[in-house]
């Protein structure tokens, strides 16, 4: 008797995201961002980047979580983009979901949902998905990442409104091995080197879109 009263209280337990989605709910309810402009969605390398450092002449909405994977960016999109109306999406995710155990097909069809659900909504916005980086940490699954990379930077090359930007060969080392100083001790998250490198690459992207 006591496992039949307990068992709806673990199947309505509310998903371990939705506290995080709710505090951008209340922000812009005490100040509405700007629509039309440029939004950063995916894990921690997009939550920990300071865009307002990097970008200070641009209008960007990050909206990056820690820990989230791909699916999780569909499943707020709602409310992590559409809401914005932006001009322009950056993805990275990716990362987590490989590092989870999930097949690199998995993580491109959970792209092909995003691009698919954006532009059911908003068919003008342009999608820049930054591809999984390779990292000390995860050097391991590198086959498997790089397999996820190369199948969704082929769904990019079908759309005109969809980019695909790799950064694998940019933060290799002469012995082909992720550069350790372009991350920060826990070998996965980027130091700010590698911000100044992922931002100085990107802002070509952001300034003509």
């Amino acid at each position: 008797g006591a496992m039949l009263v307990a068992s709806p209280a673990f199947a309505q337990q509310p998903d371990r995201w939705e506290r995080f989605v709710a505090a951008f709910d209340e922000a812009d309810l005490v100040s509405p961002p700007l629509k039309h402009q440029i939004v950063f969605v995916g894990s921690s390398t997009i939550h920990r980047w300071d865009v307002a450092s990097y970008f200070p002449d641009l209008k960007i909405i990050n909206r990056g979580i820690d820990g989230t994977e791909l699916s999780d960016a569909v499943k707020y999109i709602d409310r992590l983009v559409l809401r914005y109306e932006p001009r322009l999406v950056v993805v990275y995710a990716g990362d987590n979901d490989i590092g989870a155990g999930k097949l690199s097909e998995q993580v491109s069809v959970d792209f092909e949902r995003f691009v698919r659900a954006v532009h059911t909504r908003l068919p003008e916005t342009r999608i820049l998905y930054i591809g999984i980086k390779p990292s000390p940490l995860r050097w391991l699954q590198i086959d498997r990442m790089r397999l996820a990379n190369q199948v969704i930077k082929t769904i990019c090359e079908r759309d005109d409104r969809v980019a695909f930007l790799d950064f694998d060969n940019l933060m290799l080392g002469w012995d082909e091995k992720p550069r350790k100083d372009l991350y920060v001790e826990d070998g996965l998250h980027l130091s700010p080197k590698g911000y100044h490198l992922w931002s100085t690459v990107l802002r070509p992207y952001l300034v003509e879109h």
